[in-house]
Protein backbone atom coordinates (compact mmCIF):
# COMPACT_ATOMS: atom_id res chain seq x y z
CA UNK A 1 0.00 0.00 0.00
CA UNK A 2 1.45 2.81 -1.01
CA UNK A 3 -1.11 5.90 0.25
CA UNK A 4 -0.04 6.10 4.03
CA UNK A 5 -3.08 8.18 5.04
CA UNK A 6 -5.60 5.38 4.11
CA UNK A 7 -3.07 3.06 6.64
CA UNK A 8 -4.97 2.02 9.57
CA UNK A 9 -3.30 2.51 13.14
CA UNK A 10 -4.43 1.94 16.39
CA UNK A 11 -3.62 4.96 18.95
CA UNK A 12 -2.83 3.57 22.42
CA UNK A 13 -6.21 4.70 23.71
CA UNK A 14 -7.33 1.51 21.72
CA UNK A 15 -9.23 4.13 18.86
CA UNK A 16 -8.98 2.65 15.42
CA UNK A 17 -7.75 5.20 12.79
CA UNK A 18 -5.96 6.08 9.91
CA UNK A 19 -2.46 7.06 9.63
CA UNK A 20 -4.38 10.31 8.08
CA UNK A 21 -6.68 11.28 10.46
CA UNK A 22 -4.09 10.71 13.09
CA UNK A 23 -1.71 12.80 10.97
CA UNK A 24 -4.21 15.59 10.79
CA UNK A 25 -3.10 17.29 7.50
CA UNK A 26 0.67 18.20 9.30
CA UNK A 27 4.27 17.22 8.55
CA UNK A 28 4.57 14.02 10.88
CA UNK A 29 7.87 12.73 12.09
CA UNK A 30 7.23 9.33 12.80
CA UNK A 31 9.56 7.49 15.15
CA UNK A 32 9.38 3.66 16.29
CA UNK A 33 9.89 4.07 20.44
CA UNK A 34 10.88 1.95 23.26
CA UNK A 35 10.81 2.83 27.01
CA UNK A 36 13.92 0.51 27.72
CA UNK A 37 16.48 1.53 25.09
CA UNK A 38 19.41 3.64 25.62
CA UNK A 39 18.03 6.26 23.04
CA UNK A 40 14.63 6.51 24.95
CA UNK A 41 15.84 9.99 26.52
CA UNK A 42 15.40 11.38 22.75
CA UNK A 43 11.12 11.12 23.81
CA UNK A 44 12.26 14.23 25.62
CA UNK A 45 13.79 15.98 22.53
CA UNK A 46 10.75 14.37 20.10
CA UNK A 47 8.49 16.64 22.68
CA UNK A 48 10.20 19.30 22.93
CA UNK A 49 9.92 19.40 18.93
CA UNK A 50 6.57 18.43 18.63
CA UNK A 51 5.53 21.35 21.19
CA UNK A 52 7.88 24.00 19.50
CA UNK A 53 6.48 23.34 16.32
CA UNK A 54 2.78 21.66 16.33
CA UNK A 55 1.18 25.32 15.96
CA UNK A 56 3.22 25.29 12.10
CA UNK A 57 1.48 22.00 10.77
CA UNK A 58 3.92 19.76 12.62
CA UNK A 59 3.70 16.21 14.90
CA UNK A 60 5.42 13.60 16.03
CA UNK A 61 3.46 10.12 16.37
CA UNK A 62 5.25 7.33 17.90
CA UNK A 63 5.24 3.62 17.23
CA UNK A 64 6.13 1.79 19.75
CA UNK A 65 8.44 -1.85 19.08
CA UNK A 66 9.40 -4.02 21.05
CA UNK A 67 11.31 -6.27 18.18
CA UNK A 68 14.90 -4.60 19.14
CA UNK A 69 16.40 -6.11 22.59
CA UNK A 70 12.58 -6.57 24.32
CA UNK A 71 12.95 -2.71 25.21
CA UNK A 72 9.13 -1.76 24.42
CA UNK A 73 8.28 -4.91 27.05
CA UNK A 74 4.53 -3.40 28.69
CA UNK A 75 1.70 -3.38 28.08
CA UNK A 76 -0.42 -0.40 26.39
CA UNK A 77 -1.37 0.86 29.39
CA UNK A 78 2.27 0.80 30.96
CA UNK A 79 3.24 2.52 27.56
CA UNK A 80 1.15 5.57 28.17
CA UNK A 81 1.66 5.90 31.90
CA UNK A 82 5.58 5.82 31.20
CA UNK A 83 5.39 8.19 28.85
CA UNK A 84 3.06 10.62 29.86
CA UNK A 85 4.64 10.80 33.49
CA UNK A 86 8.66 10.14 32.41
CA UNK A 87 8.41 11.88 29.61
CA UNK A 88 5.37 14.36 29.41
CA UNK A 89 4.74 13.07 25.87
CA UNK A 90 1.59 14.83 23.86
CA UNK A 91 2.15 13.60 21.03
CA UNK A 92 0.32 10.66 19.08
CA UNK A 93 1.16 7.24 19.87
CA UNK A 94 0.05 4.23 18.51
CA UNK A 95 -0.57 0.35 20.00
CA UNK A 96 2.23 -1.37 20.10
CA UNK A 97 3.83 -2.84 16.50
CA UNK A 98 6.48 -4.80 14.34
CA UNK A 99 8.66 -2.14 12.28
CA UNK A 100 10.08 -5.58 10.69
CA UNK A 101 9.96 -9.28 9.11
CA UNK A 102 6.51 -10.66 8.29
CA UNK A 103 4.37 -9.26 10.69
CA UNK A 104 5.52 -5.90 9.47
CA UNK A 105 2.69 -3.26 9.93
CA UNK A 106 1.79 -1.95 7.05
CA UNK A 107 2.94 1.59 7.42
CA UNK A 108 6.67 0.31 7.98
CA UNK A 109 6.21 -1.87 4.19
CA UNK A 110 5.91 1.82 2.55
CA UNK A 111 8.18 3.55 5.03
CA UNK A 112 11.33 1.11 4.87
CA UNK A 113 11.44 1.58 1.41
CA UNK A 114 12.74 5.09 1.70
CA UNK A 115 16.50 5.39 1.24
CA UNK A 116 18.33 7.41 4.29
CA UNK A 117 21.02 9.94 3.71
CA UNK A 118 23.54 7.37 2.55
CA UNK A 119 21.31 6.13 0.22
CA UNK A 120 20.60 2.89 2.21
CA UNK A 121 16.90 1.70 2.80
CA UNK A 122 15.55 -1.23 3.93
CA UNK A 123 14.95 -2.71 7.42
CA UNK A 124 14.86 -0.36 10.97
CA UNK A 125 17.95 -1.20 12.13
CA UNK A 126 16.60 0.01 15.76
CA UNK A 127 14.57 1.80 18.11
CA UNK A 128 14.16 5.44 17.32
CA UNK A 129 14.38 5.63 13.50
CA UNK A 130 12.93 8.22 11.97
CA UNK A 131 10.65 9.08 9.12
CA UNK A 132 9.55 12.52 8.14
CA UNK A 133 6.39 12.55 6.01
CA UNK A 134 5.18 15.22 4.38
CA UNK A 135 1.39 16.57 4.97
CA UNK A 136 0.01 14.82 1.88
CA UNK A 137 1.82 11.75 3.05
CA UNK A 138 4.74 11.25 1.44
CA UNK A 139 7.92 10.36 2.77
CA UNK A 140 10.57 12.88 2.02
CA UNK A 141 13.31 11.93 4.50
CA UNK A 142 14.55 9.06 6.61
CA UNK A 143 16.80 9.59 9.76
CA UNK A 144 18.70 6.83 11.69
CA UNK A 145 18.15 6.16 14.94
CA UNK A 146 21.65 8.04 16.24
CA UNK A 147 20.42 10.96 14.99
CA UNK A 148 18.57 13.12 17.73
CA UNK A 149 15.15 15.59 17.18
CA UNK A 150 17.91 18.33 17.44
CA UNK A 151 20.29 17.02 14.83
CA UNK A 152 20.68 20.43 12.03
CA UNK A 153 19.95 17.74 9.16
CA UNK A 154 16.29 16.72 10.67
CA UNK A 155 15.58 20.34 11.80
CA UNK A 156 16.34 21.83 8.64
CA UNK A 157 14.87 18.39 6.86
CA UNK A 158 11.01 19.43 9.27
CA UNK A 159 12.20 23.30 8.36
CA UNK A 160 11.96 22.59 4.37
CA UNK A 161 9.23 20.33 4.74
CA UNK A 162 6.66 22.99 6.98
CA UNK A 163 7.85 26.17 4.42
CA UNK A 164 6.85 24.01 1.66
Amino acid sequence: MSDLNEVAVRTLAGEETTFGRLAAGKAVLVVNVASKCGLTPQYAALEELHKELSGRGFTVIGFPCNQFGGQEPGTTEEIAEFCSTTYGVTFPMTDKIEVNGPNRHRLYDTLTGHADAEGEAGDIQWNFEKFLVDPAGKVVARFRPGITPQDTALRSAVEAVLQG
